[in-house]
């Protein structure tokens, strides 16, 4: 009887210690408020390193859509402004894509329409599931390291957007005014509701969603202070 107790408790032993080292997976998903910086960098091989700005990150979706009852089309807007990121390069100005990355909490995105909001948050993003939006950047056209330090800029940002679990390529335009200490501007991208396996919203209410979405992102990147 008592090695089946000793047996029975090093079992129970061992199942606890599983669990304990079990990552809190709707926590880490819902992070995104941590500061971008919070990245790794024992490893790291950046020379230059932007992350956003407390202020001035917004994130937002444009859909073309008819409603019923109304004369003329017009644009679903939903926006969030808990966007956070990170832009790494090394010394050659190279983009680092492992330590960069721009992660969007889709959770409390807001419209106009409280019944618009929960059938994107439910039906469509299915955001109890997959609450955030993440973006990492492949590559940079356009502009080079070391930015400059005044006057207006247009390029081009290539990345990998993961909505709702699948990942797809986008490419971003982007307009952007450098200052001594980052730059901020405007990006934009547009996309299928099959390129990332969504079913094209049909409701009541709403005669036609048209294919289209376009994403806009509002961003204010500082340069990290080396260490």
């Amino acid at each position: 009887m008592r090695i089946h107790n000793q047996k029975y408790f090093a079992l129970v032993a061992l199942t606890a210690s599983l669990a304990a080292c079990e990552p809190n997976k709707s926590a880490e998903a819902r992070s995104v408020n941590a500061s971008a910086s919070a990245m790794p960098a024992a490893t790291s091989a950046a020379a230059y390193r932007f992350v956003t700005a407390t202020e001035g990150n917004a994130a937002r979706y444009r859909i073309r859509e008819q409603l019923v009852g109304v004369d003329f089309p017009n644009d679903a807007v939903g926006e969030t402004k808990n966007v956070t990121g990170v832009i790494s390069a090394d010394a050659k100005g190279n983009l680092l894509p492992a330590e960069s990355k721009f992660t969007v909490d889709v959770s409390n995105l807001t419209s106009d329409k409280d019944r618009r909001d929960g059938f994107v948050k439910r039906r469509v993003l299915e955001t109890d599931q997959y609450p955030t939006v993440t973006l990492v950047p492949t590559k940079i056209t356009g502009v080079s390291l070391p930015l400059p330090t005044s006057g207006t800029r247009s390029f081009d940002i290539v990345g990998d957007l993961t909505v709702r679990g699948v990942t797809h390529p986008t490419t971003w335009k982007v307009n952007a005014q450098f200052n001594p200490a980052g730059f901020t501007g405007k990006a934009a991208t547009s996309f299928t509701f099959k390129d990332f396996a969504i079913d094209q919203p049909r409701v009541p209410v709403v005669l036609s969603v048209a294919d289209t979405i376009k994403l806009e992102l509002d961003f204010s990147m500082v340069q990290e202070a080396k260490k």
